[in-house]
């Protein structure tokens, strides 16, 4: 006699082949089929992939999923035009790649992340967009990094030393075990010998009076101070995009726009968004323009995301890109940033003694 667990398994069997779809084999959530569809087009299987986003647009389009589809929209997009391109299917392609540009306006697609035909569809379907990236855009030469090449350090700078010196910028770099010593400091002279050692210790050339790592430091903090103040009177370098900028330097590239209704954000003290969709290599946006004035003058919900590629990021950093999310929406704050797990770990690797490369 059959086992009733058996039989029970052949009846389902049965059923699923009577009725597809009906009982799917293992409900995934929205988040793990973008990550599948992600990982198949990484893997080249852009039949499969197709297969996938579609499945994850039907999922989303359900009752209840609404914030999710707004951010699936551009990325399900995106990846449908990499994979139709691939299959030869030119014309789809173009299509997909006219929606993802609906969506994002201002995008570009990092050549060297995609194939030929790829990126070949994707030109012609910009060619054909009444939208045109941003007139800025230079991908070799970023605005952000392009204005901190030709900043002059102000005279007189850096942080002078008295008992409010490790409450600024220096703060970003100091290691916990540096912050308990100077605690314990006197003023004056004990507070001097643990300055000079403080910077000696980031020297990439011991005993070398012109200590390059100091020079960077201050040339960052000068630069933060004077683009990232948010309300008057206060230290860009003490901002969130200040403490970033201090201890990575200028990112790869900057994209910045509208944060859409539906569009989840992350809580500042460690939370992350419900459902992340970003595209892998997808967005390259220059829209960077620096602060100007107090809390009230900046523009209300809008998202700022700096990429960093890995050869801007320190060594110790196992990743190929790195981005900050900054938001900015009324009664949550400006430029706030998102306590990404891998972001704070790579500002913690950021902030080590072991002196980093002169970017």
């Amino acid at each position: 006699m059959t086992p009733p667990r058996a039989r029970l398994a052949a009846l389902v069997s049965l059923l699923i082949a009577l009725f597809p779809g009906t009982f799917p084999l293992a409900a995934q959530s929205l988040p793990e089929l973008f990550q599948k569809a992600k990982a198949q087009v990484r893997g080249e299987s852009w039949s499969d992939a197709l297969s996938t986003l579609e499945r994850l647009e039907s999922d989303a389009a359900r009752p209840g999923n609404e914030s999710a589809r707004s951010q699936l929209a551009a990325p399900i997009a995106f990846y449908r035009g990499v994979c139709t391109a691939n299959l030869g299917r030119e014309e789809e392609a173009r299509s997909a790649f006219a929606t993802f540009l609906a969506l994002e306006p201002h995008a570009a697609m990092d050549a060297s992340a995609y194939s030929k035909k790829a990126v070949a569809a994707f030109q012609a379907a910009r060619k054909s967009s009444a939208a045109a990236p941003d007139s800025s855009y230079d991908e070799k030469r970023p605005a952000m990094f392009v204005a901190f090449q030709e900043f002059k350090l102000p005279p007189n700078s850096g942080e002078p030393v008295g008992a409010a010196w490790a409450d600024g910028p220096i703060k970003w770099i100091m290691t916990p075990d540096e912050k308990r010593t100077w605690s314990s400091l006197a003023f004056g002279d004990e507070q001097q010998e643990f300055v000079e050692k403080f910077w000696e210790a980031r020297n990439p050339q011991p005993g070398n009076p012109d200590n390059s790592y100091k020079n960077a430091f201050e040339r960052r903090v000068a630069f933060a101070d004077s683009r990232f103040s948010e309300a008057e009177g206060s230290r860009g370098s003490m901002t969130d995009r200040g403490r970033v900028f201090v201890l990575l330097g200028p990112p790869t590239y900057v994209g910045r726009r509208p944060i859409r209704p539906g569009d989840d954000t992350a809580d500042p003290s460690g939370g992350r968004r419900a459902f992340d969709a970003r595209i892998d290599g997808a967005i390259v946006v220059n829209a960077f323009q620096p602060a100007r004035g107090t809390v009230s003058e900046a523009a209300n919900n809008m998202r700022e995301v700096w990429h960093y590629r890995k050869e801007l990021l320190p060594k110790g950093v196992g990743y190929n890109q790195v981005d900050f999310d900054f938001i900015t929406k009324k009664g949550y704050g400006v430029n706030v940033m998102q306590r990404d797990p891998v972001a704070m770990a790579t500002l913690d690797v950021a902030r080590t003694p072991s002196p980093p490369e002169q970017k």
